[in-house]
């Protein structure tokens, strides 16, 4: 396990920097440090902007990344061995989940859910130790973990949520509710300056939720569990099928329908909340931890492991053409990949795009602002302009906390979709160019539109009013 650790870490910080930033790193770039945003708690945001401030690589800022993704690896090996797995076991469970598509995925960018990678698995390692070893101690140290995870995300909260129905299933003695208990509250506890942040803030993260469930919950809802084939890989499908099976069937196993319940009550939970399709994927993780186990007891016979090897090597790969950028940036435009991976299509195109800004404004009065649609623009203008570092903003999410625009501002260079109710508060608004990262990468900055507002006719205050949005 600590082999597919090692690789799996060395791949990542090979190919790390090989694109650009994610439009999230470009925005966490520019949050200061604070108790909590808008949009989430501080941990990703502080990290980020902490490593960007002693070197501003895309390599140096996706190093938690990184490290996150290879650790998980060994946990998830160790879910394999506290299930009763073997080394032949631990070793399909290791290098089969460290090169799946969101493993790698996640690992690759410095996102929120990059830390998740290895707090969900340890946490539901944790709480099988507490139960399989009847040392219910483990419950506390699940959690101090999910305590800390807390100011990464609030989402952890929902698999503490399954463990608990987990338990009522697997008719935890009360001995074990008693500390289980101890655990949840020291969670609270570890947590609590960012839940009386979100309390004294009026539940922020909750109007957060509500926006990306009413911008994605048409198309997230539906696909939850047909997308459960790509979050690991396709090829990988009958591995954690097997676990599920196993786990119902095998008696001596009935303890682990502790990850059973945890897994559909928090599939049910992601599909009401219509958010992400990959909220799941730390749950799904265990289960295809404790699948390796069957498969490695059926490949009995050289051509059945074969057919395991084939099938780790096959995704190993898709997995890492999609995940990775591999594929040589000036081609990628004209292959499938940044339809599927938005990931990908998110860290190109940004130093052209804050070029093609800064020519505008420069044509314009010093005290002219640049307003974009959306953090990803704002950050690249910031990192990649620095002559109008301090002189752009954005309403998106957490950056409308931020200092609002000059109240004498009189013209607005505007970047992005989704402002040409700006019209309404100038005399006049001219598209005068469309951004383009000469890559044919189509995203959501492609194509859209750069516009010069001037002759202000309402407050500046009530137009930054009006820019606030969430999702």
């Amino acid at each position: 396990m600590l082999l597919a650790a090692g690789a799996l870490l060395l791949v990542l910080l090979a190919f790390s920097p090989a694109y650009g930033y994610h439009r999230d790193e470009l925005y966490f770039r520019l949050l200061p440090a604070a108790w909590g945003y808008t949009d989430q708690p501080p941990l990703t945001p502080l990290l980020v902007h902490g490593i960007s401030l002693l070197s501003d690589t895309v390599w140096a800022i996706r190093i938690p990344a990184a490290l996150a993704a290879a650790t998980s690896v060994v946990v998830v090996a160790g879910i394999t061995a506290e299930a009763g797995g073997d080394r032949r076991a631990q070793t399909l469970a290791a290098w089969g989940y460290g090169f799946a598509d969101f493993t790698l995925q996640l690992g690759h960018v410095m996102l929120t859910a990059s830390l998740d990678l290895l707090v969900w698995p340890l946490v539901i390692l944790l709480a099988l130790r507490a139960v399989l070893r009847d040392r219910p101690v483990w419950w506390v140290a699940a959690g101090l973990v999910a305590g800390a995870s807390l100011y990464n995300k609030l989402l952890v909260l929902v698999l503490l949520a399954g463990l608990a129905v987990g338990l009522l299933l697997v008719r935890a003695p009360a001995r074990t509710w008693a500390w289980a208990t101890a655990g949840a509250m020291l969670t609270i506890v570890i947590g609590a300056p960012n839940l009386v942040f979100q309390a004294t803030h009026g539940f922020p993260q909750l109007a957060m939720g509500s926006a990306l469930s009413s911008a994605n919950g048409m198309l997230v809802r539906p696909f939850v569990v047909p997308f459960l084939t790509v979050l690991l890989g396709p090829t990988l499908v009958p591995v954690w099928i097997a676990g599920l099976v196993a786990i119902g069937r095998r008696p001596a196993w009935r303890p682990l329908r502790l990850i059973t319940a945890t897994f559909v009550v928090v599939m049910a939970i992601v599909i009401e909340m219509g958010a992400q399709f990959y909220y799941c994927y730390g749950v799904l993780a265990a289960v295809f931890a404790v699948g390796c186990i069957p498969v490695v007891e059926w490949a009995g016979t050289r051509g059945r492991r074969r057919l395991v090897i084939a099938a780790v090597a096959i995704n190993t790969v898709a997995g890492a053409i999609v995940s990775l950028p591999i594929v040589p940036l000036p081609v990628l435009g004209l292959t499938p990949i940044p339809a599927w991976d938005k990931v990908a299509r998110d860290q190109v195109g940004w130093p052209r795009y804050a070029a093609e800004v800064d020519v505008v404004r420069a044509a314009h009065s010093r005290g002219t602002i640049v307003l974009t649609a959306n953090y990803g623009e704002a950050g690249a203008i910031e990192r990649f302009a620095p002559s109008l570092a301090s002189r752009v903003y954005s309403g998106h999410n957490g950056m409308h906390a931020l200092t609002p625009p000059p109240a004498g501002t009189r013209t607005v260079v505007a970047v992005g979709r989704g402002l040409s109710w700006l019209q309404d508060s100038f005399a006049g608004c001219r598209t005068v160019g469309h951004l383009d990262s000469g890559l044919a990468v189509h995203s959501e900055e492609q194509g859209a539109p750069v516009q010069v507002c001037t002759g202000r006719t309402a407050t500046m205050s009530s137009i930054w009013a009006r820019t606030a949005h969430l999702g």
